[in-house]
């Protein structure tokens, strides 16, 4: 008898360090995006250069493009890098160049002698840009506005040199698309927050901006250019930090993507994004694990607290509290970043995420096929 109560209490223990570390995120990171001072910043005038990579996407080139080329921006080219298509992306970029005269079409030839990924495609396209200011997004996003680059291009006004923005997803019927949304929205919630806090360490190819000159002096993907991911995880951790990285989050700035309807292509996906997890810093990688695993500790140790009913009334009001502020967090974030479909199943993902994400981790090594994935 005695032994077991001494087990609960290192059980206690280990719920109340989980809840206070859990607690520490929401209120230093995940609040952080909501909480900041929202700068007018002067509108954006600066030449830019929009570098979309495409390879077999001409449906989505067809569907979204045109509403990349008619931003309301007075100085910018499209620069599309069609990366050894073999549909028909050619015949549909010839037919909008001769539409839109600030769209130009950079063609990668096949060649089976020489296989590569999108950061081959990423790098021409950044050597045929004409100006300073580089945004890059994917063929299968749709900016939100009309105001996009403008939106995206002021973040530069600060002297910045590199802009954060968010690229969430279509909404999509389904378990999966449910998840994929809200897995979207939390990774956003975690980076911008910790951004925010002078820790940046990643963001999206679907909307993310920087200088040219600082891709060049950086030595741009030579880092890392031997992995299929990283062009904006890495590339941000290594050239970022506290004074150079702009966040943008006004809701014209964002964009938004289709999601796969797929479990196998989710999967392969995330697989792929985490393998540049293994190169993150140090101090980055301990928060970005503690994370997940305190939370899992959190659940586990308040289910066994409960079902012996030891002291339970303080327990419930641990839970209580971090419930309430974690449901503060996620209703201010889904606002801020437009994602109204989020918070009625976020409790529910948030128990399970933590071992979806783990198995996919661990497994990464053990399925190679998505290594010959392009993205």
């Amino acid at each position: 008898m005695f032994y077991g109560e001494v087990i609960l209490w290192v059980i206690a223990a280990f719920f109340v360090l989980a809840a206070l570390f859990q607690l520490f995120f929401y209120l230093f990171f995940y609040l952080a995006p909501v909480t900041l001072k929202k700068d007018k910043r002067d509108p954006g005038n600066e030449a830019v250069s929009v570098i979309i990579c495409a390879r077999n996407e001409a449906a989505n080139l067809e569907r979204f493009l045109p509403s990349v080329l008619e931003q309301n921006y007075s100085n910018y080219e499209v620069i599309v890098v069609n990366d050894c298509s073999e549909d028909d992306s050619d015949i549909l970029l010839n037919y909008l160049e001769q539409k839109y005269n600030h769209l130009r079409v950079s063609t990668i030839k096949k060649d089976t002698k020489f296989p590569h990924f999108k950061k081959f495609a990423m790098f021409i396209g950044i050597k045929a840009a004409k100006n300073e200011l580089l945004l890059f997004t994917d063929a299968d996003c749709e900016p939100v506005g009309p105001e996009w680059i403008n939106k995206m291009a002021s973040g530069f006004s600060e002297g910045k040199d590199i802009v954060l923005g968010y690229g969430g997803y279509f909404p999509q019927k389904g378990l999966l698309g449910k998840y994929i949304g809200y897995d979207t929205f939390f990774i956003a919630m975690q980076y911008f927050g910790m951004a925010a806090r002078g820790l940046p360490y990643m963001g999206v190819g679907r909307n993310l901006a920087y200088r040219r000159s600082l891709f060049f002096k950086s030595g741009g993907f030579g880092k890392h250019n031997t992995l299929m991911s990283g062009d904006d995880d890495l590339f941000v951790q290594e050239n970022g930090n506290a004074t150079n990285v702009a966040l943008m989050l006004e809701k014209e700035s964002f964009t938004r993507s289709v999601p796969t309807t797929s479990f196998k292509q989710f999967v392969d996906r995330k697989r792929r994004h985490f393998t540049t997890a293994p190169h993150y810093k140090k101090g980055i990688k301990a928060l970005l694990f503690m994370e997940p695993m305190t939370r899992v500790l959190f659940y586990a140790s308040f289910v066994t607290l409960l079902c012996y009913l030891f002291h339970w009334e303080i327990v419930l009001a641990i839970f209580g509290i971090r419930l309430t502020v974690q449901l503060i967090a996620y209703i201010l974030n889904c606002r801020l970043f437009e994602e109204k479909n989020v918070v009625v199943l976020s409790l529910f993902f948030d128990i399970f995420s933590p071992f979806i994400n783990g198995l996919i981790y661990i497994t990464k090594g053990a399925k190679r096929t998505y290594k010959r994935k392009w993205k």
